[in-house]
């Protein structure tokens, strides 16, 4: 039985390395040493194909050297690659989030939240909202919790309005959206929720609201506003509604009853 095993076993490690091996080496520039590699081989087959036994000798001799110097000229690319290897996750395939830049939003919106300063953070879906996103500054900047911060947590022109995901992208800040219209939200809320609850009835687009007053986070999505969620429950939402798929546009389970506000 383990004859029968031995051969399978061989091609699935030999494949498991290959596959992590590559994974590693194009995430750094160790693809030069491998190039340069493939080209000091391809000339040694050719001279042995040949019979170009001058050339055959010179490479013979300069083996030990070529090593030597593929050591030296590529030490920079080879550090990284074995630190990546250290850092890497080996029984990790693939990306582990599609939507990793939520971090970096909950991140700024928690730390907004214990300020008592208010935030409006639009997560674009299919939804083509060009004109909102003239009303405020055009950004297109990488998007970070530090960035949302200075633009919420500080006076800036651009605090007021609200700010455009898409991706790991800021797409724009400081954008003025719809109020709604529904005549039974509760007087409590703001403007910031009434905006995000606006938008919500016009778009796909899920908003993040931070209340100025209370520090509550919030989510607006399908014409309905969530009231008061952890960054747990945000986190689950976003993540599931980011996917884009059908069933992810029905998330009324997973909040307490008491935590709505429709």
């Amino acid at each position: 039985m383990y004859n029968i095993l031995r051969p399978i076993l061989d091609v699935v490690v030999l494949t498991f390395l290959l596959y992590k091996s590559y994974a590693i080496v194009v995430k750094t520039n160790g693809i030069q040493i491998i190039k340069a590699a493939v080209i000091v081989a391809i000339s040694y087959a050719v001279a042995v194909l040949l019979k170009l036994q001058t050339v055959i000798w010179i490479f013979n001799a300069l083996a030990p050297v070529l090593l030597i110097a593929f050591a030296i000229v590529f030490q920079p690319e080879l550090r990284k690659m074995f630190l990546k290897l250290g850092q890497s996750q080996w029984f990790a395939f693939g990306s582990r989030s599609k939507h990793t830049y939520v971090d970096s939003v909950l991140i700024a919106a928690e730390m907004l939240s214990k300020q008592k300063r208010g935030m409006l953070a639009v997560f674009m879906r299919h939804t083509k909202m060009d004109d909102i996103i003239q009303s405020g500054t055009k950004l297109n900047a990488d998007l970070s919790s530090s960035l949302l911060v200075t633009i919420f947590g500080m006076d800036t022109p651009l605090h007021d309005g609200a700010c455009f995901i898409q991706g790991g992208k800021l797409i724009a800040a400081g954008c003025f959206l719809p109020l709604s219209e529904q005549y039974d939200i509760k007087k409590t809320f703001g403007t910031r929720h009434r905006a995000a609850l606006g938008l919500s009835e016009i778009s796909d687009a899920v908003v993040l609201v931070v209340s100025e007053e209370t520090g509550a986070m919030s989510l607006a999505y399908d014409s309905k506003l969530h009231y008061d969620l952890s960054a747990t429950e945000i986190t689950k939402i976003l993540e599931n509604l980011l996917e884009i798929t059908p069933e992810s546009y029905n998330m009324e389970d997973t909040i307490d009853e008491h935590k709505k506000a429709d």
